[in-house]
């Protein structure tokens, strides 16, 4: 199914994927009770953060996204990437996500995927700031003719 504007679009895999994230964060959760954010994983396991999750979980959860993703592209074949026409792009939308997950004390993951669907107040305020600044940046972005053409 070709949605208008969206001629690459697959809905059936994006919406077996999403499944597969809610499945994913709900064991998470309810085995462990620990939320299932990125950031915060990525931060234990690099010795950024002290607290929270323990470092060995920290460590088998980053291992396993990407043994999942090595999997998959064997499985599927390579995932076509595209990127910024300038690394400029690149590294500032990095420093950016990175500095907003440690002020928003966490990333889309935790916040958007965990947190909403707790229906937490604070993930509920951070996940439309996430969603406002991620339309604010495409469009200044693209105004300023560094967007993909």
């Amino acid at each position: 199914m070709l949605l208008s504007g969206f001629p690459a679009a697959q809905p059936a895999a994006g919406f077996a994927g999403g499944l597969l994230i809610g499945l994913a964060a709900a064991l998470m959760l309810l085995g462990i009770g620990r939320i299932a954010g990125i950031s915060g994983m990525t931060a234990r396991a690099t010795g950024l953060e002290r607290g929270g999750t323990p470092w060995a979980t920290a460590a088998l959860f980053l291992i396993g996204l990407l043994l999942g993703a090595a999997i998959f592209e064997t499985v599927a074949g390579p995932v076509e990437a595209r990127f910024p026409p300038h690394i400029g792009w690149l590294l500032a939308g990095g420093v950016l996500v990175g500095f907003g997950a440690r002020l928003g004390s966490g990333c889309t993951s935790g916040h958007g995927v965990c947190g909403v669907s707790r229906l937490s107040r604070r993930s509920l305020v951070a996940t439309a700031i996430f969603m406002a600044s991620g339309i604010a940046s495409v469009a200044l972005v693209n105004a300023l003719g560094g967007g993909w053409s």
